[in-house]
């Protein structure tokens, strides 16, 4: 072999080198970017499934307590009762205003057990389980869905700020998304009224 054709033959494989890294570095960029965006999705279909819930939550909940409240028209002055009394409780200042808040609360309470007793097959009664049973498992959907967004959130924000990561979701156009966090409104406990 000559030195010219020794030469050639590592121009050639020099060559395929050079090929072989582009076509690695091509199918990184491929990979990354493709990876940007796959985040991007999943962020963004775990956001509509916490707005699904809380669509839910907004026609669903009104709707039952409506539904509770026509059957329970014959309870309604109690539960009103029961409500100012515990208000009242809140509301009051020192021990002697607290106890008699109590006081009050504990004869509603009492009529209310009366009421059951005399009634225990009261409709209204199995609508209150019922409603209890849809506010909680409405509650519970929209904790799994917000947890599942932040999860994804947190996965897509995590590879936006790795080093390449950074580069692929600029090129895909992906920003960091928000987490979602209650606001002080949210984290108040939901109040039904009747």
């Amino acid at each position: 072999m000559t030195e010219s054709e020794k030469s050639g033959n590592k121009g050639i494989v020099i060559l395929f080198g050079l090929l072989i890294l582009l076509l690695i570095g091509l199918v990184v960029v491929w990979k990354g970017y493709n990876r940007a965006v796959r985040l991007d999705e999943a962020a963004k279909s775990a956001w509509k499934q916490v707005d699904v819930q809380l669509t839910r939550r907004f026609d669903l909940i009104p709707n039952l307590v409506e539904t509770v409240k026509g059957y329970a028209k014959h309870e309604k002055e109690l539960f009103e009762n029961i409500a100012n009394a515990r208000t009242k409780y809140f509301q009051a200042q020192g021990v002697q205003a607290k106890a008699q808040a109590v006081g009050q609360f504990q004869g509603f309470l009492s009529r209310l057990l009366a009421l059951r007793e005399q009634y225990p097959e009261l409709k209204a009664n199995q609508n209150f389980a019922a409603l209890q049973v849809q506010l909680e498992g409405t509650e519970n959907r929209i904790a799994v869905a917000r947890k599942d967004y932040n999860d994804a959130v947190k996965e897509l924000n995590t590879y936006a700020r790795s080093f390449f990561g950074r580069s692929f979701c600029g090129m895909a156009g992906v920003e960091k998304a928000e987490y979602f966090e209650a606001t002080e409104e949210q984290k108040a406990a939901p109040k039904v009224k009747f």
